[in-house]
């Protein structure tokens, strides 16, 4: 029971922290949108998507190659593999990292004249190549602090990298930037990369305290750079064609925007509308099942590593059941109450529509990231990125024909595709390769019964009460939806009595539940 009410407890403060982080990120996001307006958002998103490919040449798989190599090696030598291990990591990350930010110092002048038409993006992706290294180097010992379950290391890690960040940023959006977009857009870099670098030197120092806890171990020299890359890189290889193909995406929408007719500024302001205001809205939930999520890929390594199908198809149920009840009754939220959310949060009618667009695909969206996450444990990243590539190849394409045709709902339509694609193909492989069989019933019809429902009767109620429309009100009604819904899901037996009490037995009981009570 030890070791589940240790992952049920660091996933919980891993959820509680992100969520934390994506609330302050949300309301940050907020703050400089109204400080430097939709264009300056549409060039940081343009920007991102540069920014993004560096990144994932700068990490190249290390997160995950270190999560697994050292699951693996802690299962089988208690520690006596990690610092062997986590130095065949760091050199991994060091040579990466360093040519990541070699390559775009010296071609941040033609990728901004040449490929985003830009001459405001420059700068910025030069400042930018800065971070890629520090980047590089805590994604090893996130992926460090992951495998050996202390999750709050991580969370506090987060925090403080938000903290300098927010707190930076704010500065020079409010004393030293230029009243103009470019400012505004170096100003919001540089808070970033001052974070990065702080974060850096925190997590050497957590990772410093942490290693004496296997003082006493004599560590073993049975680890290479080389069975380290054997993991990380054929994920790294699959990760550069997609986040290429996501670059050209994002380079190819403004661009859509303006041969649908819409003037250059305009079209960034409508790509950081859409890009930059309402899907940061949409996937702000999904910091609570990612924080689980991530913290499924040892669990479900170790019950690899010693064969044990019956826990695997265990873990896979319990994560599509949660998955599932949070994903729709957030869908449901978003969808009857995105009005509110886009006026509250931005003043922008135009942001609550967007939000009402994706709302019904946020149940897809969220499950194959917990999808991907059981793969991944299971050894299937390879069969993942390849997914992920097809999926990205095909919003390309997608958006090149749709976007100057149908404008920004173009962009729209491609996401639905895409993800609907990628969710599909994830799911069979995963029960190909798991032997799990869901009962579609109590997954999706009872929690989309129960979400309608409860949607319903908090409209109906918060009419007539005529809660104010702002944070209050907002808050209010979403607090009452989700006391109906769960009351529903108890009623229809979606949330059975068994359930109950196994989390009251992860809670509270020393003694470990079996199968049979795990029901």
């Amino acid at each position: 029971m030890k070791t589940k009410q240790q992952y049920l407890y660091n996933a919980l403060l891993a959820a509680a922290v992100t969520l934390l982080m994506r609330t302050v990120g949300v309301a940050f996001n907020v703050y400089i949108s109204g400080r430097v307006g939709a264009e300056a958002m549409g060039l940081l998103s343009l920007v991102g998507g540069v920014y993004s490919f560096a990144v994932t040449l700068g990490t190249s798989g290390i997160h995950l190659a270190t999560v697994r190599t050292l699951s693996e090696r802690l299962k089988r030598s208690g520690g006596a593999e990690n610092r062997k291990c986590l130095k065949a990591c760091l050199s991994y990350a060091a040579f990466f990292g360093t040519l990541a930010t070699v390559l775009l110092f010296l071609l941040a002048k033609p990728i901004g004249l040449y490929l985003l038409k830009d001459t405001r993006t420059v700068r910025a992706l030069t400042m930018l190549s800065f971070t890629l290294l520090p980047i590089a180097i805590s994604a090893v010992f996130n992926g460090y602090f992951t495998a050996v379950r202390r999750a709050y290391k991580n969370a506090i890690a987060q925090i403080s990298e938000q903290a300098v960040k927010i707190t930076f940023t704010s500065y020079l959006l409010s004393m030293a930037a230029p009243k103009s977009t470019e400012g505004g857009l170096i100003a919001i870099l540089m808070g970033g990369a001052v974070a990065e670098a702080l974060t850096l030197l925190l997590n050497l120092m957590l990772f410093l305290i942490d290693k004496r806890r296997y003082k006493g171990i004599k560590q073993q020299k049975n680890t290479s750079p080389v069975r380290v890359a054997a993991v990380a890189l054929p994920v790294a290889i699959s990760a550069y064609m997609r986040s290429g193909l996501l670059t050209i995406e994002h380079i190819l929408i403004p661009r859509g925007l303006s041969a649908y007719g819409a003037g250059s500024a305009a079209a960034l302001a409508a790509y950081g509308t859409l890009q930059g205001m309402a899907l940061p809205v949409i996937l702000y939930p999904a910091a609570i099942l990612s924080s689980f999520s991530a913290l499924l890929i040892p669990e479900i390594t170790e019950q690899q590593t010693i064969n044990n199908r019956r826990e695997i198809c265990y873990i896979a149920g319990r994560a599509y059941q949660v998955s599932l009840l949070f994903s729709i009754g957030t869908a449901a939220v978003m969808l009857f109450l995105s009005g509110e959310l886009g006026t509250v949060l931005y003043n922008s009618s135009e942001v609550g529509y967007f939000i009402k667009c994706l709302a019904p695909l946020i149940p897809i969206m969220y499950l194959d990231t917990a999808t991907d996450a059981l793969l991944k444990g299971l050894g299937e990243q390879v069969y993942s990125m390849n997914v992920n590539i097809a999926d990205a190849l095909l919003s390309v394409v997608l958006v090149f024909f749709l976007v100057p045709r149908i404008g920004i709902h173009g962009y729209v339509v491609t996401i639905y595709v895409t993800e609907i694609f990628n969710a599909a193909l994830s799911i069979a492989r995963l029960l190909h390769v798991s032997s799990y069989r869901p009962r579609p019933v109590r997954l999706l019809l009872l929690p989309l019964l129960s979400a309608v429902g409860a949607a319903a009767v908090a409209n109906i109620f918060f009419h007539y009460v005529k809660v104010p429309q702002n944070g209050g009100g907002l808050t209010a009604h979403v607090l009452g939806f989700v006391i109906i819904y769960v009351i529903l899901l108890i009623l229809t037996g979606t949330l059975p009595r068994q359930d109950l009490k196994w989390l009251k037995n992860l809670f509270f009981c020393k003694q470990e539940p079996t199968l049979a009570e795990k029901g």
